[in-house]
């Protein structure tokens, strides 16, 4: 059986779930889900102020609290965090670990951010007027799915981060890639994003059963 556990549930989320799910739960995954239109749209603002951020505020903190119980556990992090600039995330991630004198092999999935692929004369759908109208535009980025986090998770990485990734990927990925189901299955995917929304509650946290 696998089990997935989800230690944040946005970005401000409490920090103590993830770590009790660790300590107590044998996960095999846990999921930090910690974005959204609006933490992206901040995130952006961040990293337009400095190149070196726009991922996670609590990033940071996070990883801090759970790395050392994620290694001894063997439970692999998947998580969004980068925000609007994954790979600074990644580095980070990557800083803590070597401060902490933890060995962490770190995955970043990048190509949700097409801010530069925007053509400002296209029409928006509700107005239908030009972008070119709305400038500036702080942030343009579309939903990775499975196929994104796929690869990461064959590296073999303890901790997968991305930026903006459809939520049931999230959850939906560890399980196409743990049961080596085809991405053509369309029965098994449906099964495995209905599950994602099926989870026991205790507190603020959740396991998935698959």
């Amino acid at each position: 059986m696998l089990k997935i556990g989800v230690g944040a549930g946005f970005s401000g989320d409490r920090f103590e779930p993830a770590e009790i799910l660790l300590k107590y739960a044998e996960l095999d995954y846990i999921v930090f889900e910690c974005l959204a239109d609006r933490t992206i749209a901040l995130a952006q603002q961040s990293k337009l102020k400095d190149k070196d951020l726009g991922y996670d505020p609590l990033l940071e903190q996070r990883i801090r609290k759970v790395l050392p119980l994620l290694i001894q556990k063997k439970v692999r992090l998947i998580t969004n965090m980068g925000a609007a600039n994954p790979f600074k995330g990644g580095e980070k991630i990557l800083e803590i670990a070597k401060q902490l004198g933890i060995p962490c092999k770190i995955a970043v999935v990048s190509g949700d951010d097409v801010l530069d692929k925007l053509d400002e004369h296209d029409a928006t759908l509700e107005t239908n007027k030009p972008l070119i109208n709305y400038k500036p535009i702080l942030s343009a980025n579309t939903y990775l799915g499975i196929d994104a986090l796929l690869p990461a998770l064959d590296s073999g990485a303890n901790i997968i981060i991305t930026g903006r990734i459809a939520d049931p990927s999230l959850f939906l990925a560890p399980q196409v890639y743990h049961y080596g189901w085809s991405q053509s299955d369309y029965n098994k995917l449906g099964q495995g994003t209905v599950r994602a929304f099926i989870r026991v509650r205790w507190s603020s946290m959740w396991w998935i059963f698959c």
